[in-house]
């Protein structure tokens, strides 16, 4: 049997779409302003005790990873398992901790429905189709920009 090298220290590799993509949705989503945007509502840890909760833009940023790539909740953490490029993008190190499980994503994404939050937190018809893999990458899109019915509005800058 062939001895396997650590993830991250392989010799040889390619930079794939999802991971250009991924980088690119990184760069240009204001993850800031998104979490500003769930903070009031999301639980935070107390004295009460119990398991601390997972850090708010990782779930936005998981949340997202579903949309983009149209996975259900345990579709996604196998994802997470699965995809390097993904666990990055989460900001989840395996070494550390876990990735969260399908009813943590299930319960996240009920908190965003239950507080009608998909609608502040996507693009509106008015502005523009929804943050889609196949929308933003095909089109040669590559920024985003707020608008004035308060959801995100592509805006292409012409790479292709």
């Amino acid at each position: 049997m062939k001895q396997q090298t650590l993830t991250g220290f392989e010799k040889y590799g390619k930079t794939t779409r999802r991971a250009k993509f991924l980088a690119d949705m990184d760069r240009i989503i204001p993850w800031k302003e998104l979490s500003a945007a769930v903070e009031t509502v999301y639980p935070k840890g107390g004295d009460a005790g119990g398991r601390p909760p997972i850090p708010l833009e990782r779930m936005l940023r998981i949340y997202f990873l579903q949309l983009w790539f149209n996975l259900s909740d345990p579709a996604m953490e196998e994802a997470l398992y699965d995809s390097a490029a993904m666990r990055s993008f989460a900001g989840i190190d395996l070494g550390v901790e876990a990735a969260p499980d399908e009813t943590t994503m299930c319960k996240f994404r009920h908190l965003l429905e239950r507080n009608k939050l998909g609608k502040t937190l996507l693009p509106s018809p008015v502005c523009g189709p929804r943050l889609s893999t196949r929308s933003a990458s095909s089109s040669g899109c590559s920024a985003f920009r707020r608008c004035a019915t308060g959801g995100w509005r592509r805006t292409c800058i012409g790479w292709r």
